[in-house]
């Protein structure tokens, strides 16, 4: 569950540096007051450390499917 939750955010946080990047656009400041806004603040915040649990996910061995086909 915190796997899928921190990529989410982290996604949300890439396409905002997109849109960062290509259009001088910052979607969470515009939607919560601003960089300095305390809101926009936390959400900076979360996504940052969603990211760095995401580093975790590269470097974790892959458990085979839960599935059991046919037994």
């Amino acid at each position: 569950m915190l796997d899928r939750t921190s990529l989410v955010l982290t996604i949300i946080g890439g396409i905002n540096w997109l849109l960062v990047g290509l259009f001088r656009f910052d979607l969470v400041a515009y939607l919560f007051g601003g960089q300095a806004a305390t809101v926009s603040r936390v959400i900076y915040t979360v996504v940052g450390i969603a990211s760095l649990w995401c580093i975790s996910l590269l470097f974790r061995q892959r458990v085979g499917s839960r599935r059991y086909e046919g037994e």
